[in-house]
């Protein structure tokens, strides 16, 4: 396994890989917008990973991580994200917006991985933190006077979710990160189904897919659930799980800031939205506060002591044990 980097040596080529990641999570807000005007979004989102899921458990060897990370990477970055996400964009919430507002998932990183993984937050970072939601604040003010407050609301659920995705993912440390965000498919699809159910009807999702096939807007729907399964989940997560397994995740999270970039002028050039100068002006602040916050300390750390294992390991996916 490739041992951890130190805080701020991102080599040039891992910055053009979290760029690229940025992109096509960003345009992959265009792909959700055609997707869920046909789609119910709770079924979507067990759609998406169930495409991924079936060949993975046929064709994937097993990653070789602990399953408590593997779920909980799967129940975070892959069901409480996007469960919320699309929750919040079938509310009404613009697609430029909701990839300015999951971006609070960087702070909540940074944030989260002091609390759980006692990650030293430096002085800056907690200024960043505190740039970063006095912005996300003025969003939710400003959507409140002028419209409904509760899919930003959902929005920031699904950027918590995301933040715990990403310290799961770290925490797993696998051995082939591609593998792990591939069977991570495997846990969003049956909570997804079981409150689409509940939520949007039983049959409601399925007769959709059925008949994607003869409209012109299912097609569309298809081309939407192709982008965001393959190259938006496949190789934006994937790539983004090695890097996470590279660096420390306040390393990795502020390149995040690229994707409302990427969403908020893709959504202007192709969907004809034009985000309230307040809202652009609270989401400048969002990112200013974030980029702060991950600025490198000028002197390295020393690199983290290795851990002795426990006496008896747990034992991890696609790891046979002798009894």
């Amino acid at each position: 396994m490739e041992r951890r980097r130190k805080l701020g040596s991102v080599t040039a080529r891992d910055r053009l890989l979290a760029a690229f990641v940025a992109l096509l999570w960003g345009i992959n807000f265009l792909a959700l917008d055609y997707a869920l005007r046909w789609f119910p979004p709770l079924f979507f989102a067990g759609l998406r990973f169930l495409v991924i899921a079936v060949p993975t458990v046929l064709l994937v060897p097993l990653p070789g991580v602990r399953w408590r990370w593997l779920l909980g990477y799967g129940l975070g970055f892959g069901t409480a994200q996007f469960a919320f996400l699309f929750l919040a964009m079938d509310a009404g919430l613009p697609t430029g917006l909701a990839s300015l507002v999951l971006q609070a998932s960087a702070p909540f990183t940074v944030l989260l991985g002091g609390l759980l993984l006692r990650e030293r937050i430096r002085p800056v970072q907690a200024a960043g933190i505190a740039i970063a939601v006095l912005g996300m604040a003025a969003i939710g003010w400003h959507r409140a006077q002028s419209a409904a407050l509760l899919p930003v609301l959902l929005a920031l659920c699904g950027a918590l979710g995301w933040a715990l995705g990403n310290l799961c993912s770290r925490q797993a440390q696998a051995p082939n990160p591609l593998r792990l965000t591939l069977w991570m498919s495997i846990v969003p699809p049956v909570p997804m189904f079981v409150l689409s159910a509940f939520l949007e009807g039983p049959g409601t999702g399925w007769r959709a897919a059925a008949g994607s096939v003869l409209s012109p807007a299912g097609w569309a729907a298809l081309g939407g659930l192709a982008f965001t399964s393959l190259l938006a989940t496949v190789v934006g997560s994937g790539l983004w799980t090695t890097l996470l397994a590279r660096y420390p995740a306040s390393t990795v999270a502020p390149f995040s800031l690229l994707v409302p970039i990427v969403g908020v002028t893709s959504a202007w050039l192709v969907l004809g939205e034009r985000p309230h100068p307040v809202e652009l002006a609270a989401g400048v602040v969002v990112v200013g506060g974030v980029l702060l916050g991950s600025r490198p300390p000028r002197a390295t750390p020393p690199p983290l002591e290795p851990v002795a294992p426990p006496a008896e390991a747990e034992p991890v996916v696609g790891e046979h044990r002798n009894a």
